[in-house]
């Protein structure tokens, strides 16, 4: 109660505090914070996490205590995809061993399902590389074919689809279908 001035060190609600004891470890005072009975809630799991709610980690990622910074960055590593949680992510610095106890903490089981974008050969492409075109391709509401053997530098991964890119051909934003390029 008087580390977190008798308020929930993530959003400084101040009514319905309990202890949360960070998972896997035991309760003691340096594994656990005080949070209001929303962010439990979210936090066990009785409810879905509310990214809304959590825009409050703004402000609790510049605390000093390791409790607390081990739970914003498990927060913020879970929100990550909404956009504005890995802008936090990305400023957020952690000691090496506060930041390994984050991660201990954490199923990254993304890894195994994250799609894997390859070229028409086969090759893994990742963000950043340079492809060719193999096909001839007509860029449909912008009036021009792209053409075989065009370079198409930075490309972007479309997440979700391991079967396109993004890129730029011609000052033009556009999607390709990786069976129709080939990495350089």
């Amino acid at each position: 109660m008087s580390r977190s001035g008798s308020a929930c060190e993530l959003c400084g609600n101040n009514s319905n505090l309990e202890i949360y004891t960070i998972p896997p470890f035991e309760q003691t005072a340096n594994r656990s914070i005080l949070v209001c009975e929303t962010c439990r809630d979210q936090l066990t799991g009785a409810k879905p996490l509310d990214a809304n709610h959590w825009r409050c980690l703004n402000n609790s990622m510049w605390s000093t205590e390791p409790p607390v910074q081990i739970v914003v960055w498990r927060l913020l590593h879970s929100l990550r995809h909404e956009g504005w949680p890995q802008d936090l992510l990305d400023m957020l610095y952690l000691d090496d061993e506060v930041l390994a106890l984050a991660k201990s903490g954490i199923d990254d089981g993304e890894t195994e399902t994250k799609p894997v974008h390859k070229d028409s050969n086969g090759n893994v492409l990742t963000d950043g590389d340079t492809i060719v075109l193999v096909k001839d391709l007509d860029v449909k509401g912008a009036g021009f074919t792209a053409k075989r053997g065009t370079a198409v530098r930075g490309i972007r991964l479309v997440e979700d689809n391991p079967g396109q890119i993004e890129g730029r051909i011609n000052g033009q934003h556009i999607v390709i279908l990786t069976q129709f390029v080939k990495k350089s």
